[in-house]
């Protein structure tokens, strides 16, 4: 992730959201173009850890050849709360999207987001259809639905996902065209607690009423895990404030009312250990949680390199390790201890990650970013120009009179 632009202003009584809460005044934390929060790297790595083992011991699957009950009962249930990765991931990403997106222009913002997301996401896709059409033939994927899949848009056409960890790329592009959006207007503190506080009441309203377009374009039911990651970085960036941190807790609130529901169900079909409500409830609450202490305490001041390098590697282990670790357990399963399969599956999918971030996403990512972001600022300049000579032209024409 990038930094943000120096910090603005100490946000006046008159920014606070509702205009009359008392302010709780403590120093506001500088955020300089080169900064890094490492500690959110070293973060984001458990999250993909936690989603990996849950993958190899705790979902369902055959890979094993023997009930998965057996595999590692000690380890499995609390394997299926780490389920939440994604949830996780999705608090980070308010914070550090906002974090990267204020102060930058939109062709920065898509440029930024397209050189991250793309790289990485395309040879994903390619290895893991190569591994099920080709070497572990099985799961029903065709060529075709590969190509689909390259675009990343596989859910707006009705096409499976080649690996369905994918799902949570097209909840994050939500997310990203939605600070397009907002970039394009304008980030300020003030906006960004407005929308915090408004667009996750409207996404979960939405739901409720059962309008599938607008549950789809604002996120639901995902939208309070942004909104207050997004919280969290505005207190990180501007200093504690009671509005922040009320919208922390109403959004805290919607999660659990969206979401504890939701993975009760998703979870109690798909996993060996079906989750308690109060388990989900409070392993939802703790992903806030813990963003907020690795964010806002003396945490955040880690400067480990490991931790960057965790960062480095998360995105690619998250998308290549399921079924890559899988076919691993498949072939070791009857020959060696269970934890020697799990260490094997593992390192392979490290290693993966590893070539992937090397040889693909260090060298291509820059220069995807570049381009997109060229493209995009010859688009808008081009619609700037059109929107002049248009002007003109009605001018010209007395047709604005």
């Amino acid at each position: 992730m990038t930094a943000a632009t120096s910090i603005d202003r100490a946000p006046r009584d008159a920014d606070v959201l509702t205009g009359t809460l008392p302010v709780v005044r403590t120093t506001a934390v500088p955020v300089p173009r080169g900064s890094r929060l490492v500690a959110l790297d070293g973060l984001r790595f458990l999250a993909a850890a936690g989603v990996l083992l849950y993958h190899f011991i705790a979902r369902e699957t055959d890979a094993w050849g023997r009930d998965l009950a057996e595999v590692a009962p000690a380890l499995a249930p609390t394997a299926t709360y780490l389920s939440l990765g994604p949830e996780l991931f999705f608090v980070i990403s308010g914070f550090v999207i906002l974090m990267t997106a204020w102060g930058r222009s939109v062709p920065d913002i898509i440029g930024s987001r397209v050189g991250r997301l793309y790289p990485g996401y395309w040879v994903g896709v390619l290895a893991t259809g190569f591994l099920l059409l080709v070497i572990w033939p099985g799961k029903e994927i065709t060529g075709g639905q590969m190509l689909v899949n390259l675009t990343l848009l596989q859910s707006l056409v009705d096409v499976g996902h080649v690996d369905g960890v994918y799902w949570t790329l097209w909840v994050e592009l939500r997310f990203y065209l939605l600070i397009v959006l907002f970039a394009a207007v304008g980030i300020t503190r003030r906006r960004v607690l407005a929308f915090a506080a408004l667009w996750p009441l409207a996404a979960m309203t939405a739901r409720v009423l059962g309008w599938s377009d607008a549950v789809t374009w604002l996120v639901a039911p995902y939208a309070p895990l942004f909104a207050a990651g997004m919280a969290l970085y505005v207190i990180h960036r501007c200093g504690h404030t009671w509005a922040p941190w009320l919208i922390v807790a109403g959004n805290a609130v919607l999660v659990l009312a969206a979401l504890v529901p939701a993975r009760m169900d998703s979870l109690g079909r798909n996993s060996v250990h079906a989750p308690t409500s109060w388990g989900l409830a409070m392993a939802l609450l703790g992903c806030i949680a813990v963003v907020a202490i690795v964010a806002l305490t003396p945490v955040n001041r880690w400067t480990w390199s490991g931790l960057t390098t965790a960062g480095a590697l998360t995105y690619p282990l998250y998308l290549l390790h399921e079924y890559w670790g899988l076919w691993v357990i498949h072939l070791l399963h009857d020959r060696v201890p269970v934890w020697a399969v799990l260490l094997a599956a593992t390192a392979l999918s490290l290693l993966l990650a590893w070539l992937v971030h090397r040889f693909v996403e260090r060298p291509l990512g820059p220069r995807l970013r570049r381009a997109t972001t060229r493209f995009c600022e010859r688009v808008r300049d081009g619609g700037r120009l059109a929107w002049r000579n248009g002007r003109r032209w009605i001018s010209g024409t007395g047709l604005a009179h």
